[in-house]
Formats: structure tokens, C-alpha cells, sequence
């Protein structure tokens, strides 16, 4: 996807020459709509209807009602529209929630961080209200800008500015957040980093790319510096982080239009495919590596392609005080018994590479040094599945040497074969997106710059990200677990994702995406399960859209039939159009916009 940038560019505007002319630049941009868009929005009253200081807001104004609301059964819609949550639930992320993880704390594994992972409220704990943006929220600055620069009031917490500022992660200045590219173990900025983990994996002859790195995985990721710098080199990284100490630290890597999410290594698979990724890479990235017999090197090991890399950039790979050489000698252990081979150590870092050699574990299993995982159904979706301890071995069969980017936008992975779909039937998807993708931005009238951040929320193939891939964007694919595992052939084409259960909200901050992309979602949870009725999934829609963004929705006549009716209760914008299916016949798209609201 669009990256916008070279890797030394940020550099040039450590001198205050620069700095004065881009916030001069943006400035000027603010007033004349250009760079920001309208930042004026529309109010909702927390006073009564009927009262004075409503009525004078005149047409700026809802008449939808601020009331802490949750989740009924049955489920109803007030009419004058939906409830808007008070502004304290401006960063309402239902399965990260403070109190009901309190409530849960004396059942959770602490010493392994079970605290970190999802855990969803019950249904009548679910607020079933518009979640509100923060106090002087604006429209967020456009990519390629926002990756150096964001809306303080948009993500208005000073924590990590204040612990992570000497490292270069973010800094304050007037009304902006500036990100100068650093990170903890590059406070000199990631460009210089990743042409050392170039160096180190090509023996000093190369970079990442020629290392054959293309999809990465950054662990702990902070502020996602090292992911948005990977970029110019076509690597699509999936960064994701807990809601911990660096609370924000996610948010701000969304704000800024780079892919991430909030997840956490700790009792659970993470919800991405077997053999996906050429890098998993921790830079301070706090996972006790060592801890439980290497359980989670070992979900790593799951997650990585043969020869992929593990970069680990932290303080038992160089320090000898306190109990770091202890570590260190327990991560040599657990590496080697998994037939990893350490290839570079220097300078803070060390890089392992996951060797292709099953008879070396099948040798370490004989002297029981590691346990080799029972054959299991690659087309398992992983979700909430416990992590096992012991080793993956990939099935040869299915295994693929993929084709650099953008050839592996092509791909037609053997996985597809596996549980039936046809190259034709593939290569037919893959035409038809491209078609679509053209009608979608006539549809919603929008310039390549007005839309960064993308989710395909049943994307089947990939077909909608690939046909995305010269716009400036980024995709988060994602596949439901009520459909077939598509998400490995996802993989395969060179772009990241995710599983999800659309039952339950999506592990990321409110505001995230300026573009949803729902292609037949509703219609696979018609059964009528609480918790995963449409006018919950919307509600959840419009929790992770940003204020101005769009919702593209297909599905079956009565389904947008009733979206189309409901709409305007959630403050969204909509309109009816037809285009075409695979099979030329007419279809229903729904183009909705969520409208730029605000409590006064």
C-alpha cells in the first residue's frame, strides 16, 4: 500500500527551518479545509430536548439523547434516535475495559498477563450508545502529513511524550503531537535501524527486502515508528501493542494512518494464520520470552515462515548486569531446542532464523528438549484458541516460495485449493475488485488523499485490499470465523489481517477507520444471536469510523432495506446506488457517511 515517504526524510525536518514551515504549511492548510477537511462539526445537547440552550443551537443541532444506555433484551431504537454515551466514554473500547476487567481480575492469570488479552463484557454490560468524540476533537490530518504529525486534542494524553520523549517517540508542540521516527532502541530514528536489521540479515550485503522480508510482525510496536519507516520498502507490518502502562501508545499509531491493533502475547493464539510472517520483531517489546518452558516463542515459531527471522532488541542481548545473562541463557536454550539458529548479535540486537530442518526437531523431540504438536486442522481459524507448548511443523505440501511485493499480490495460495476455490473463480474476484474499487470512489465523490486507514470487514480473498494497492492506504482484512479460513491466502498475498467474531466488538480504538468496507458481513448473522443482530454490528461500526468517514455496505435487499431505514438514528448520511455482482446481475450498495458530531 501507499507508503509517501524515503526513509531519510524526517531527518530533514529536525532543523527548526523545517519544522516552522511544515506546522506553517499545516496552519494554512487548517483554514483553508485543504489538508484537514471541515473540522466544524454538528451538535448533541446533554441537556434535555426541551430546554432553552438546545433549542438556540438552531440546525447545528440532534435531537439524539446523552444518556449512559446498555444493551436490552429485546433491543430497541429510541425515536428520536440513537443515544449518544456521556464524554467520559470518548475512548470506549469494550473488550479493553477498565471496570469490567476489575471485576474479572481474581480469575485471570496475572503472572502470565491474561489481564492484557480481550475480555468482552457481558451483553447487558454493553453500552449500547453513539460513542462521542473527545472534547475539541478535529478531522484528522491526511496521510502522508499525519505520519509526522496529529491533532494533540485528537489523542490528548501527555504520558508517553512525557516517559518516552528522550527516545524520540512523540513530542509536543502547540497544538500538534510531532513524531520524529525514534523508538527505544532507536531513538536515533528507524531508518538507521532498518538498514542495520538489513545488514545483519544479509551478512552485510543487503536490506530487509532482499533478505526476502515482506510481512512483519511488531511486537509491543509503541507509536508504530518502526512499521511506517518499513513502508518505502513495500513491507507491510502488523504492529499491534496491549492497553497497558503506554496506554495510547496504539491510538496514536492509528491517528498517525498506520496499521495496528490492540492485542497481547500472553494465554491465547493471536488471531493471525500459521506461517504468516518473514519478521517477528521485539525492540523492548516486555514479553517475558523466557518465562513458561518458551510458550510464547513457541506461538511464534507458529506464526513465522520458514527461514523467517525473530529480532530481539532488548537488554539481555547485550547487558551482563543484574539477571540479564541468565535470560539470555535461557532464550539460547529454548531457540536451539526449536532448531532456530542465532545468525547476528551486536550493537543491542540479536536475530534468529527459524531453520527448515525437521529432522533437527525431530531429533530434539526424541531427547525431549521439545514437544512436536499434534497434526491439527491448518483450517481452524485461530481465535481464542489456548497456546500450546510445542512446535508447529509446517505442512510441507501447502508450504509456497512466494514472489517478492507486488508479485505476491497475485498469489493464488494452495490454501484456496484446499478447501475448494478455483484459480478462475480466484482471478475472477480479483478482476472484479479492481472494477469496483473504481465505482466505490465515483460513489463517495473522494480524492486518493481523503481516505488512509481501510477495513475490509469480510474481505474472502483479499480482492478489495489488492485492488487498493497504488492507492495511499492501508487494509486491515478481516475474516469472520464464520467463514471459511481464507485469511492464510490473505497471507499469502503479501497483506495483513485478522479474525474476528463480529458478535463481539473489534480491538481497536474508537475513530480508527476512515473507510468499512461490509460485503455480505450482515447476512452471515441473520440467526437472530443476541449480541450479533445488525443494529449491534452498526453500533459497532460507527464506535471504529471516524467522524466523516464512509461505510460501504452489499448484502441482500432486505438487509439494506433495513440499514437504509435505520441510518440516520446513528447519524450517519446514506445513499442508495446499484452496481453490478460477479454474475452481472443488479445489486444494492448502501454508501453511508457518519456525520462529524459533537456533545455541547
Amino acid at each position: 500500500m501507499g507508503g509517501g515517504y524515503g526513509l531519510g526524510s524526517v531527518f530533514a525536518l529536525q532543523s527548526w527551518q523545517m519544522i516552522m514551515f511544515a506546522l506553517l504549511l499545516m496552519v494554512g492548510s487548517f483554514y483553508l479545509g485543504t489538508l484537514f477537511g471541515n473540522n466544524v462539526p454538528i451538535y448533541v445537547s446533554h441537556l434535555p430536548s426541551n430546554s432553552t440552550s438546545s433549542s438556540l443551537l438552531g440546525n447545528s443541532s440532534m435531537s439524539n439523547q446523552v444518556s449512559i444506555t446498555y444493551r436490552k433484551i429485546p433491543l430497541s431504537i429510541p425515536e428520536n434516535g440513537m443515544d449518544v454515551c456521556p464524554l467520559k466514554y470518548a475512548e470506549y473500547i469494550p473488550c479493553h475495559d477498565i471496570s469490567n476487567l476489575k471485576e474479572l481480575l481474581p480469575t485471570l492469570d496475572l503472572s502470565r498477563r491474561e489481564e492484557l488479552e480481550r475480555h468482552c463484557p457481558p451483553l447487558e454490560n454493553r453500552l449500547f450508545c453513539l460513542v462521542p468524540p473527545p472534547e475539541d476533537y478535529k478531522i484528522p490530518v491526511k496521510w502522508p502529513t499525519s505520519r509526522d504529525y496529529v491533532w494533540r486534542s485528537n489523542v490528548n494524553h501527555t504520558h508517553l511524550a512525557e516517559v518516552k520523549g528522550g527516545q524520540n517517540w512523540v513530542h509536543e508542540k502547540d497544538q500538534l503531537w510531532w513524531f520524529p521516527g525514534g523508538g527505544t532502541h532507536f531513538k536515533h530514528g528507524a531508518p538507521e535501524y532498518i538498514q542495520r536489521l538489513g545488514n545483519m540479515t544479509t551478512n552485510e550485503t543487503g536490506t530487509l527486502s532482499s533478505a526476502g522480508v515482506y510481512q512483519v510482525l511488531d511486537v509491543g510496536c509503541g507509536v508504530a515508528s518502526f512499521s511506517a519507516y518499513l513502508l518505502p520498502l513495500d513491507i507491510q507490518t502488523m504492529s499491534f501493542a496491549p492497553k497497558d502502562g503506554h496506554e495510547n501508545q496504539i491510538q496514536f499509531a492509528l491517528e498517525r494512518g498506520i496499521g495496528a491493533m490492540i492485542s497481547a502475547l500472553a494465554t491465547k493464539q493471536m488471531p493471525y494464520p500459521s506461517s504468516s510472517f518473514e519478521m517477528v520483531h521485539c525492540s523492548r517489546c516486555r514479553v517475558d520470552w523466557h518465562e513458561n518452558d518458551g510458550i510464547l516463542l513457541k506461538e511464534i515459531d507458529r506464526l513465522l515462515r520458514p527461514n523467517g527471522y525473530f529480532v530481539y532488541s532488548a537488554p539481555p542481548a547485550y547487558r551482563k548486569d543484574k539477571d540479564f545473562p541468565m535470560i539470555w541463557e535461557k532464550l539460547v536454550n529454548l531457540t536451539t531446542a526449536m532448531c532456530w539458529k542465532l545468525i547476528a548479535r551486536k550493537v543491542q540486537t540479536a536475530i534468529w532464523i527459524k531453520q527448515e530442518n525437521p529432522s533437527c526437531l525431530i531429533i530434539n523431540a526424541d531427547r525431549k528438549v521439545v514437544q512436536i504438536c499434534d497434526a491439527e486442522d491448518d483450517s481452524t481459524p485461530s481465535w481464542k484458541i489456548p497456546l500450546r507448548n510445542c512446535i508447529h511443523v509446517t505442512d510441507q505440501s501447502y508450504s509456497l516460495k512466494l514472489p517478492p511485493r507486488p508479485e505476491r499480490l497475485s498469489v493464488y495460495s494452495r490454501s484456496l485449493r484446499k478447501i475448494g476455490v478455483s484459480q478462475e473463480e480466484f482471478d475472477l474476484d480479483t478482476l472484479f475488485w479492481k472494477a469496483q474499487v473504481n465505482q466505490y470512489w465515483k460513489l463517495m465523490n473522494v480524492s486518493n488523499a481523503d481516505i488512509r486507514n481501510v477495513m475490509d470487514m469480510n474481505a474472502l480473498y483479499g480482492g478489495f485490499a489488492v485492488a487498493l494497492n497504488n492507492f495511499p492506504v492501508w487494509v486491515m482484512n478481516v475474516v469472520p470465523i464464520k467463514m471459511q479460513n481464507t485469511l492464510s491466502a490473505i497471507y499469502d498475498r503479501g497483506l495483513i489481517g485478522a479474525f474476528h467474531d463480529w458478535c463481539e466488538p473489534f480491538s481497536t480504538y474508537p475513530r480508527t477507520y476512515d473507510l468499512l468496507h461490509a460485503y455480505h458481513l450482515f447476512s452471515q448473522y441473520k440467526s437472530g444471536e443476541e449480541g450479533c443482530l445488525l443494529e449491534d454490528i452498526m453500533l459497532e461500526m460507527d464506535r471504529i469510523v471516524r467522524p466523516q468517514g464512509y461505510i460501504i455496505i452489499r448484502d441482500e435487499p432486505s438487509i439494506t432495506s433495513r440499514i437504509q431505514e435505520i441510518a440516520p438514528k446513528y447519524l450517519w448520511d446514506v445513499e442508495m446506488h446499484t452496481l453490478q455482482t460477479k454474475e452481472k446481475n443488479p445489486e444494492s450498495v448502501l454508501i453511508c457517511r457518519k456525520k462529524f458530531w459533537a456533545i455541547i
